[in-house]
């Protein structure tokens, strides 16, 4: 388990002061920066500025009421994975790269360029107008630009050599299309499907390594196939996990690996932490009183079966059309798709120094430390 430091929320009104503070701590300017891409899982407040549907905002209460007390615009009651591994690493609380008035001082320690809905590949529901992969990896490159021209190349090559880069992509792609039409996998290839998801994210892991990225933190598929949300994808199979999906999430997390030890073999300097979301989220749901868990299938917040509709926090005039449940640390699941805090720092602190069955060939702390 990861030694956790004091959560500091001063640092949430008054993010100046504190980065102000740490500039002057030779301890934390010799951290390496953390920026952050991916979907809903890493979205820390992306999807608040930009015009896209209800259910890839979570800016309505009582999403963050844990931690935060008011919505934040990540998914989940509280922090979220990101939020966690910044604060294991001695960084503050990254920025979402869209928010107004973030300065060049606040993105030296990192950007989160997640955005709830995003896949790899650019129609996942673009028509929605998420931010997809291969665009957060533009921003990034702006990001870049921003600093040569503030800090100068020597020390932007610098920051970008040393950052972690924390990459979390896959769900949405493999969701899409069964959203919009459930027989999309009776004429198209599963094999073929699963490689433009994983050849879009290696395209983008090629791009920030191109830009001078080394070290890279990725998740594999975890256990999308059995969120409240798809416990009653099948009606004839319901509470059970939608099978459908599980086929894609294997044929994902088999090729993945493989994937990352060709890209090391290619890319001098290339290190990378795979973490087995998979295994770890299996571990939970099976054992969950191990986890301090009394619900895995139904999620805290939302409607109907399993409380697996995406209603949580909407409302239809007067009335109430979501449940929330009354303590949301017996909950594996925030809502139909997004773990609880709980389970986000459970997961973080694997992510950070797990054991090596479920993180490597380095850990995320290993990564922060190494400055070769």
């Amino acid at each position: 388990m990861a030694n956790i430091q004091q959560f500091n929320p001063i640092s949430l009104l008054f993010p100046t002061i504190i980065l102000s503070i740490n500039l002057v701590s030779s301890e934390i300017t010799n951290q390496a920066a953390l920026f952050v891409f991916g979907d809903s899982v890493f979205d820390v407040g992306n999807n608040n500025y930009i015009n896209t549907f209800r259910a890839a905002q979570a800016n309505v209460w009582p999403y963050g009421q844990t931690t935060f007390n008011f919505p934040t615009g990540r998914n989940s009651d509280g922090r979220l994975i990101p939020d966690f591994i910044a604060e294991y690493a001695w960084l503050p609380l990254i920025p979402p790269y869209l928010m107004p008035g973030n300065s060049i001082s606040q993105f030296t320690y990192g950007v989160n360029f997640a955005s709830a809905g995003a896949g790899a590949l650019v129609e996942t529901y673009q028509p929605q107008n998420v931010v997809p992969l291969g665009s957060q990896l533009t921003n990034f490159k702006n990001v870049e630009k921003m600093f040569k021209e503030k800090l100068g190349d020597a020390e932007t090559k610098r920051i970008i050599s040393r950052a972690v880069y924390l990459i979390q992509i896959g769900p949405n792609d493999y969701f899409y299309p069964f959203s919009v039409n459930a027989s999309y996998f009776q004429s198209n290839s599963k094999d073929k499907f699963v490689d433009y998801v994983i050849g879009n994210t290696t395209n983008v892991i090629e791009g920030i390594y191109n830009i001078g990225g080394r070290k890279f933190g990725i998740m594999n598929m975890g256990r999308l196939d059995c969120v409240p949300g798809l416990l009653t994808m099948d009606p004839t199979r319901i509470g059970s996990c939608f099978e459908p999906i599980t086929e894609l999430i294997k044929l994902h997390n088999v090729r993945i690996p493989n994937v990352l030890r060709d890209l090391q073999r290619r890319l001098p300097g290339f290190k990378y932490s795979l973490f087995d979301s998979y295994t770890a989220g299996t571990e939970a749901m099976e054992n969950p009183t191990k986890y301090g868990f009394k619900e895995v299938k139904k999620a805290c917040c939302g409607s109907g079966p399993f409380r697996g509709s995406s209603t949580c926090g909407y409302r239809s005039g007067a009335s109430r059309d979501f449940e929330l449940c009354e303590n949301v640390s017996d909950y594996m699941f925030f809502d139909g798709s997004h773990t609880s805090e709980k389970a986000n720092q459970q997961t973080a602190e694997l992510m950070w120094d797990g054991p090596s069955d479920l993180v490597g060939p380095y850990n995320l702390k290993n990564l922060f430390q190494d400055f070769n």
